[in-house]
């Protein structure tokens, strides 16, 4: 029994009964070990990402277990990738994630923070300091930094009409990702599709009226923002006109096809008289369809079901261009950009219902078949959709990946407008506080304090390392720089052009951001320090 202490109690009768059933086959760490190895394995997964982060990042392959390969430079998509089996590695995981939700940019620079965060509480853990002590310590250097960012921030303005500040912001956003040969325009569209969808007034953004589609082929220089819908298929038959104009649709949800008795029985045919009834109460229930559509004053049918190749041939006859198989989502955004309603029976189907369209075509790719339909020219256009095309799937993606990081940080912007400056700058600002402030303190915080400082200095330090200057030398000059110039806006000189000041480069991230960043970090880092004993299968992944 001794081996498994704990796990059996005698009564006051003698009677042994177990309190914790299984202990032979749980692996349990316990106090500092614990620590000690969820430290680890959050640094693990940090040094992983540290070398993505910047303008000079390196991308990373994942390469899933059905063999897609992935060429990523986005934090949050390379720990959802990654699959990780530590319980602590996995928190980081949801970490970046929630960053990628809340923000949509920063989500490599969280987790460099996070990690950095944990490597300094060891070394306090180590001097003996209680875990909780540094966790407390570190909420209040977390809050003081924060007090330094709103110090530092600066007022911008998000005007419909002055669009440069914004593309600029959102280059910066682009600069670290696989599409910065093509960089303004990204970040044009980009702009132009959140100052399309803003409601200024309101400082909100509504996503789902921007649609992204993609394209495999074509140069990524043919990307392009259209003040409409893109949808990924043709109208239904190849003899029908392939542009219109001053188009009015009708949208509907209902099946072109005869109804059906929506019954169990069966419906028998006897004879040939029989069937031939059947078959011409079906062609005019067609003919029927067709000359209600026609009736409203539509020249467009946008169906979400099908139809089968008579009732294909019927509309031809009839002159009324329809697409079939057009899925929900797109409905909708049809729907909100031609201003008209969806229409579930043919029977409601009235002329207000109708949306409209200036110009409706058909754009084809290449020697490839592929083709794909485009409604411009709307009469709302508060729906737009960003194409992009490239040389490949991967780069496609990325590209993906890389505009939607942009459009969120417009979008943050528009919220709240406040910015500060990028490059490390802000790190190396709050870090200077932080340090500052410790020295007012006379408890055993300070050494907290001291070490949220050094940590907040990692990230400048990962910028200088990506960038092939040397760390150390760059971070003590900045430093030095910042104090004696009293500039907050000096930071990493990653494109080596000789200039410090990130105000002339233009680098810039907004307030909200950064201080998501650096709260989100700590409060990881104060949940990891508060957990002192894990238990585990013995045959689990610790």
């Amino acid at each position: 029994m001794s081996a498994f202490p704990g796990t059996f109690a005698f009564d006051e009768y003698g009677r042994p009964f177990i309190i914790l059933r299984d202990q032979d086959r749980q692996k349990r760490i316990t106090g500092t070990d614990a620590i000690k190895t969820h430290i680890m394995a959050g640094r693990q997964i940090a040094s992983i990402l540290k070398t993505s982060l910047g303008p000079k990042g390196l991308d990373k392959i994942m390469v899933s277990p059905d063999g897609d390969v992935t060429v990523t430079n986005d934090g949050a998509t390379i720990m959802k990738l990654m699959e990780v089996d530590h319980e602590i590695a996995k928190l980081m995981v949801q970490l970046s994630q929630s960053q990628d939700d809340e923000i949509g940019d920063g989500t490599t620079g969280v987790v460099v923070l996070a990690g950095a965060l944990l490597e300094q509480a060891e070394s306090l853990i180590d001097r003996g300091i209680h875990p909780i002590r540094i966790a407390d310590g570190f909420e209040l250097a977390a809050q003081c930094a924060i007090k330094q960012l709103d110090a530092i921030a600066q007022p911008f303005p998000v005007d419909p009409n002055n669009k440069e500040p914004l593309i600029q912001i959102a280059m910066t956003t682009l600069g670290s990702k696989i599409v910065n040969k093509c960089h303004r325009q990204m970040a044009e569209m980009a702009v132009d599709a959140v100052l399309n969808v803003a409601d200024i007034e309101k400082k909100d953004v509504n996503f789902e009226l921007i649609k992204i589609e993609t394209k495999v082929g074509g140069r990524m220089e043919d990307s392009m923002l259209v003040k409409g819908v893109i949808v990924d298929k043709t109208l239904s038959h190849s003899q029908m006109p392939k542009e219109l104009k001053n188009v009015k649709l009708a949208i509907l949800t209902c099946p072109f096809e005869p109804p059906k008795p929506k019954t169990k029985h069966k419906l028998d045919v006897t004879s040939a008289e029989d069937y031939r009834a059947l078959r011409e109460y079906e062609q005019e229930k067609f003919t029927q369809m067709v000359k209600q559509v026609k009736d409203a004053g539509a020249t467009l049918a946008i169906c979400q079901w099908g139809f089968d190749d008579e009732a294909n041939h019927l509309l031809l006859q009839q002159e009324l261009p329809a697409v079939r198989w057009v899925g929900g989502p797109e409905i909708e955004l049809i729907a909100i950009a031609t201003g008209g309603r969806i229409v579930p029976r043919f029977e409601e189907l009235t002329p207000e219902k109708l949306g409209t369209a200036g110009l409706v075509r058909e754009m084809a790719f290449g020697t490839s078949k592929d083709k794909m339909l485009v409604i411009e020219e709307c009469k709302n256009s508060k729906a737009v959709t960003i194409f992009l095309r490239g040389g490949n799937a991967m780069i496609i993606a990325e590209a993906k990946r890389s505009i939607h990081d942009a459009i969120c940080v417009v979008r943050s912007l528009v919220k709240d407008s406040r910015i500060v400056y990028g490059g490390g700058a802000a790190e190396i600002s709050c870090s200077l506080a932080v340090a500052k402030e410790a020295d007012q303190l006379s408890t055993l915080e300070q050494y907290a304090f001291r070490a949220f400082s050094v940590a907040l200095e990692s990230i400048p330090l990962a910028l200088a390392e990506n960038s092939g200057l040397h760390p150390v030398e760059t971070l003590s000059e900045l430093k030095a720089s910042q104090v004696s110039e009293k500039l907050s806006s000096l930071g990493v000189d990653c494109m080596l052009s000789g200039d410090s000041n990130m105000k002339n480069h233009n680098v810039v991230e907004s307030l909200h951001s950064k201080k998501q960043q650096i709260l989100l970090s700590t409060q990881l880092v104060k949940m990891i320090l508060k957990i002192d004993d894990v238990r585990s299968k013995n045959d689990g992944g610790m």
